[in-house]
């Protein structure tokens, strides 16, 4: 009995130390796709988006790796979050000041955007309609070879840029 107590000590202390270790090194250490932060002014309003960068690796994107008339959580691991620290208006519609997950439906000529109440989610799989605070629809358009996703702060638009293509994203501040 004493034996095993000991062996027990032993492997709870095994265990410690290596979450320890893992939490030292960070979330990003083995995440194919690594994470990205893009914090600017953006039409008057101060936005943060945190998202994974998934990598274009010579495969087919659009209609391929990211299916057209799906929900997508727009990136790579946890559900991408826009934060928006005042209400705005987006593509011209009101959205209050908060912090959301941010899902798309790509389609090959015209995209919806949504900005979900739930932000914290792992992609897409628990996304409910129901908790959509604005849906929009907006134009991508073609753009240089971008291999890493990245979102960009460009005058009033918040843009992805993936592959060979740009979706941008019209705020303005409210008022």
């Amino acid at each position: 009995m004493r034996v095993r107590r000991i062996m027990m000590s032993v492997l709870a202390m095994a265990v410690g130390f290596g979450l320890a270790a893992f939490a030292e090194r960070g979330d990003d250490a083995d995440r194919a796709s690594k994470n990205g932060r893009t914090a600017a002014e953006i039409g008057g309003v101060e936005v943060v988006v945190e998202y994974g960068r998934p990598k274009v690796k010579g495969r087919e994107i659009w209609g391929g790796l990211v299916p057209y008339g799906k929900v997508w959580r727009t990136g790579a691991d946890e559900a991408t979050t826009v934060e928006l620290a005042a209400d705005a208006h987006v593509e011209g519609e009101p959205l209050p000041a908060g912090r959301y997950a941010l899902f798309t439906i790509p389609g090959e000529s015209e995209w919806t955007v949504i900005f979900n109440r739930q932000a914290d989610q792992w992609g897409a799989f628990g996304y409910d309609e129901s908790k959509d605070a604005l849906r929009v629809t907006v134009e991508p358009r073609s753009g240089e070879h971008v291999e890493e996703m990245e979102f960009v702060a460009d005058g009033s638009e918040l843009v992805l840029r993936w592959e060979r293509l740009e979706v941008p994203i019209d705020i303005e501040a409210e008022g």
